[in-house]
């Protein structure tokens, strides 16, 4: 592991400390990012079938789990119970009970439903390869807290965010990073300050951000630019 990636990694951990330090209280954080899943099945069968699966997943970068797995439909505890991992709760040939929805939008927790074992850990492979941290030197550019969320389709959101440093613009390279660590890495592809297009915001400015496929974002999170190293 090289000396640059050493210091950026540290950097970006330090940020997020410093950042989510009100906003909740975590455990120190891991040395390699986690994947924490809550996991609910319609049988006892179902519920060991899956769970070996995603035990089995290869992912030595990240530290897959099941914190909670039980038989029957989503409800308001499995989002609770999802809080307090990363925000993922898998239903396997089931359903969610009434007022579960409601729960959602600002709970930053991301429900996904499965009828095929395969599809479900193939998706879960690649939430991990989204949290595969750099191993290469990189310069971070913008740093933004997460003030908003709005929904955008089925599968998108609109993430509201005010820039706390630097700067962030169209097709740069961004983290999410919670109170657990990186969560996410993807590129921008639209940034909205109110109902107007921009190309770029800089510090105190207030920024929508739309991700694609991916719902596990909480208000109070940083959302970090970067470019990476060559």
């Amino acid at each position: 592991m090289s000396h640059g990636y050493k210091e950026t990694h540290h950097r970006h951990i330090s940020k997020s400390r410093e950042f989510l330090k009100n906003q909740q209280k975590s455990p120190p954080l891991p040395s390699k990012p986690k994947l924490d899943v809550v996991l609910k099945c319609d049988s006892a069968g179902s519920l060991e079938a899956v769970t070996q699966s995603i035990l089995k997943i290869e992912q030595p970068a990240v530290d897959i789990s099941i914190i909670h797995g039980e038989i029957g439909n989503i409800h308001k505890s499995d989002i609770l119970m999802a809080d307090t991992g990363s925000r993922l709760i898998i239903g396997f040939q089931v359903g969610m009970e009434p007022g579960v929805r409601n729960e959602l939008q600002e709970s930053g927790i991301d429900i996904r439903f499965y009828d095929v074992i395969y599809k479900l850990t193939e998706d879960i492979k690649s939430i991990a390869e989204n949290m595969v941290p750099h191993h290469i030197e990189e310069n971070i550019i913008g740093s933004a807290k997460v003030i908003a969320l709005f929904k955008s389709g089925r599968k998108d959101i609109i993430v509201g965010c005010k820039i706390l440093s630097g700067s962030l613009a169209l097709h740069q390279h961004y983290r999410i990073i919670s109170a657990m660590g990186p969560i996410y890495t993807g590129t921008i592809e639209s940034m909205h300050i109110e109902d107007k297009i921009v190309n770029k915001a800089v510090i105190g400015q207030e920024v929508g951000i739309k991700i694609r496929n991916f719902k596990r974002v909480k208000i109070g999170d940083l959302l970090e630019t970067f470019k990476p190293g060559r």
